[in-house]
C-alpha cells in the first residue's frame, strides 16, 4: 500500500460539481493499493498516518502528529500510484490493485481513520470516480508512506 501524502492548510474534493469533502489544517492523501496488499496493511497504514509528525511544534521542528494538532484527512483512492513509467511514453497499471480488492482496502483505511481521529474529521473522494482535488500545500511539505 502506497500514499502520497500532503501537508495542507485547506483541500476539497468535488465529484460532477458536487463538493463531497472540505478540510482545513491536516492532510490530502493519495492512496493506492496493489495486489499484496492485506487488511494488515491497511490498519499500518491508517496508524501511520494518525500518527505521522509532520506539523511543527513550538521550536518550529515537524514533531507534531494529526493527532496532536486537531488535523483532519482527506482520503482519496489512487490506482495511479502504482502507474509503471520504465516502458515507453504511456504508463501501464499492472501494479495497481483491481477494484475488488482495492476498494476494500481503501474504505478500510478511511474507517480506521474515523475511528482515530472521529468520522467529521475524516473526508473522502468516491472510489472509482472522476475528482476534481483541489489543496493548498502547507510547506509544502509532501512525503510517501509505504506499508
Amino acid at each position: 500500500m502506497k500514499a502520497w501524502v500532503q501537508r495542507v492548510t485547506e483541500a476539497s474534493v468535488e465529484i460532477a460539481g458536487e463538493r463531497v469533502a472540505e478540510i482545513g489544517q491536516g492532510y490530502l492523501v493519495l492512496l493506492g493499493v496493489t495486489h499484496t496488499d492485506t487488511e494488515k496493511a491497511a490498519d499500518e497504514m491508517a496508524e501511520r498516518l494518525c500518527t505521522l509528525r509532520i506539523f511543527e511544534d513550538e521550536a518550529g521542528k515537524t514533531n507534531r502528529s494529526l493527532l496532536d494538532v486537531g488535523g483532519s484527512v482527506i482520503v482519496v483512492s489512487q490506482f495511479t500510484l502504482y502507474a509503471d513509467t520504465s516502458h515507453g511514453r504511456r504508463p501501464g497499471f499492472s501494479n495497481a490493485a483491481r477494484p475488488e480488492l482495492a476498494e476494500p482496502l481503501y474504505e478500510r483505511v478511511v474507517a480506521d481513520l474515523r475511528a482515530k481521529l472521529g468520522a467529521s474529521r475524516v473526508g473522502t473522494g468516491r472510489f472509482g470516480a472522476e475528482m476534481k482535488v483541489r489543496l493548498l500545500n502547507d510547506g509544502p511539505f509532501s512525503v510517501e508512506l509505504l506499508t
